[in-house]
């Protein structure tokens, strides 16, 4: 085995959707794989477009995106490395992407066939439940994005979104990502991100220095937060 297939097939197995395979039923998939290397700005592919691959962030970031009729992007997800990404496709007649797909930075991604990984599933329930119970969370998360997204203000979403990633044993945390792409997916203008996190600055609730953000007061982001 080269060492290309055996880097595939160490980086599929550390997916859960991937673990109750065989190896021959890895192999097989790992035969339709192919990675793909995108430079920072680079699409993957574009709304409307066939779907003949799902993905596996391998390393990097990328962004799912719509954008509306006056042109303003709207960001649906930031998949980072380790995660899966229109797997649920595969389940639907002539399927079509029904979102665009860029690179945020230098990003490596493993393209699996779509339909030779739809017949793996016929020989494994465990991989057909892990799936179903995958695509099962992704609706809980979407309902309850909408949920923030209509019921919550700007202030209440950055809040949660700082907390959400500053870890707890931690008060700093560099933004991994440009903040004009958080504000984005937290649908609210740059400018307004830069407002609030400017008004909790000036509360003494936390700091920001270039990209790196320190959180001072840890209790007044909850209560500001949806948490």
């Amino acid at each position: 085995m080269n060492d290309h297939k055996q880097s595939i097939i160490n980086s599929l197995k550390q997916s859960h959707l991937f673990t109750s395979l065989t190896d021959n039923q890895i192999d097989r998939i790992c035969n339709h794989c192919k990675i793909i290397k995108l430079k920072e700005g680079q699409r993957l592919f574009s709304q409307g477009d066939d779907v003949n691959y799902f993905y596996m962030v391998h390393s990097g970031k990328l962004k799912l995106y719509r954008v509306s009729p006056d042109g303003q992007e709207k960001i649906i997800e930031i998949i980072k490395s380790g995660e899966v990404f229109a797997e649920a496709l595969m389940f639907m007649d002539h399927p079509h992407y029904p979102v665009n797909a860029s690179a945020l930075t230098q990003t490596d991604l493993i393209a699996i066939h779509t339909k030779t990984f739809k017949d793996m599933l016929s020989g494994s329930v465990d991989t057909c439940m892990k799936l179903l119970g995958d695509m099962s969370f992704r609706l809980h998360q979407l309902i309850n994005e909408i949920d923030t997204l209509t019921l919550h203000s700007g202030t209440c979403r950055i809040a949660s979104y700082l907390l959400h990633n500053t870890p707890e044993d931690k008060e700093s945390y560099e933004l991994d990502i440009p903040k004009s792409v958080i504000a984005a997916r937290l649908s609210v203008k740059p400018e307004t991100f830069s407002r609030i996190t400017r008004r909790l600055r000036d509360k003494g609730v936390l700091s920001i220095d270039g990209n790196i953000i320190t959180i001072h007061n840890r209790n007044a982001l909850k209560e500001l937060s949806i948490v």
